[in-house]
């Protein structure tokens, strides 16, 4: 199965580097049967593999006449790619969420390990902090570490 998951991702993937276009458009059930799987697994690749962390936007249509729009998202400027960031984090993120994001943003180029680690560190304390010092929710908590990651990066994007 993650073979199976991993040829899906790259095929879509040299999509798009021959592509001129932003976008790639697919039929969920050709690509199904091309690879052999039930559509169940395309919809498991595109919500896994090709999310707005990520730098993708997956519109879909379903029916007869049903279809995918995978979109490559394109930030040139900073302050274009910061409001990405910022968009994505929302008010509250969870620990996972976090990590994954910054796994993406260190993928993309966007920060380096050094930046991403230092990053976790400082979120971990703080939220290690709020439970045993504050007893704050992890509601709480989630909101703060939203709000402290967007400042964090807001600083090393915009610098």
């Amino acid at each position: 199965m993650p073979n199976l998951t991993l040829a899906i991702e790259k095929y879509i993937q040299e999509l798009f580097e021959t592509e001129t276009e932003p976008s790639v458009s697919l039929r969920r059930k050709e690509l199904a049967e091309f690879f052999g799987c039930v559509p169940s697994q395309i919809n498991y690749v595109l919500r896994s593999r090709f999310t707005p962390e990520r730098g993708f936007l997956v519109e879909s249509q379903r029916g007869g006449h049903g279809y995918i729009r995978i979109l490559r998202i394109s930030c040139e400027e900073p302050e274009e790619r910061l409001k990405h960031v910022e968009d994505i984090v929302g008010d509250s993120i969870s620990e996972q969420d976090c990590r994954r994001l910054l796994q993406s943003l260190q993928e993309r180029g966007l920060i380096t390990v050094r930046e991403r680690l230092l990053i976790e560190v400082a979120l971990r304390h703080a939220d290690e902090m709020g439970r045993s010092d504050f007893d704050l929710s992890q509601h709480k908590r989630s909101v703060i570490q939203a709000e402290m990651l967007k400042r964090m990066l807001r600083g090393l994007m915009l610098a």
